[in-house]
């Protein structure tokens, strides 16, 4: 067991951790590589996550796989993001159902080319009865897009006499988004140095912990989350309640 891991409250840990995975391509600059090497070792550090989840007893994970801007950039860089998804998600079934992990995916996923179209909806298919850890990856996924996607949902149903406007409140509006079946992050981790959430999970963090970290993604592994996981548990977390309330609990 590692120092950090030997540090956590296991009785006290998130229900759900989002992480946005940054600094592959520079990782990668700084080794004199091209940028789609460091998504190549940014693929280890998945894995490496994951098995730490599984370890710690983690109920949910959110990878920020691929956002809605991620298109935007250079054609080689895309495709080498779309076949790494492809082949892993193959390569890592039989992992996924040896330690008992669900997959999920929320997002625009239509928009993927259909050979990871067909990939994703396969293992989760295949690990949809698994109970242990779920690992849900964000893909084609824009917070914002999110949020419209939803608010046409429920203009459509008024629109359709199926919906009042007094019924809308945000235990509804939960229930429309990509994450209905998934609880609200307690800890977003973000790695890279950036300090931003990048349209990620809007609605969802409202109350959520961040932890920024100067690490590039291909370097963070079990003992970075173990670090992370300490730190959030040292903060006091109200949801905009008084100190004195929540020690009354």
């Amino acid at each position: 067991m590692n120092t950090a891991m030997q540090q956590i409250d296991m009785t006290r840990l998130p229900q759900h951790i989002a992480i946005i995975m940054d600094g592959n391509g520079r990782w990668a600059k700084q080794r004199g590589k091209e940028r789609v090497y460091g998504h190549a070792v940014g693929v280890e550090s998945v894995r490496a996550i994951t098995e730490a989840a599984c370890e710690l007893g983690l109920r949910f994970v959110t990878l920020y796989t691929f956002s809605t801007e991620n298109w935007n950039r250079p054609k080689a860089e895309v495709d080498t993001l779309m076949n790494l998804l492809t082949e892993n998600l193959v390569a890592e079934l039989p992992t996924f159902m040896k330690n008992n992990i669900r997959l999920l995916a929320i997002g625009n996923l239509e928009s993927l080319p259909a050979e990871a179209q067909n990939r994703l909806d396969n293992c989760m298919n295949e690990t949809a009865g698994n109970t242990g850890l779920t690992l849900v990856l964000a893909l084609s996924y824009s917070g914002r897009e999110e949020l419209v996607h939803t608010m046409r949902q429920m203009a459509q149903q008024v629109k359709d006499g199926t919906l009042a406007p007094e019924n809308i409140d945000a235990s509804l509006v939960d229930r429309m988004l990509y994450t209905a079946a998934i609880p609200d992050p307690d800890l977003l981790i973000r790695t890279g140095g950036e300090q931003r959430i990048s349209n990620f999970l809007l609605w969802q963090s409202a109350y959520t912990e961040f932890y920024f970290t100067p690490v590039f993604w291909p370097d963070f592994r079990k003992e970075e989350l173990c670090l992370a996981i300490k730190e959030y548990q040292s903060r006091e977390r109200r949801f905009g309640k008084t100190s004195e309330q929540i020690a009354l609990k």
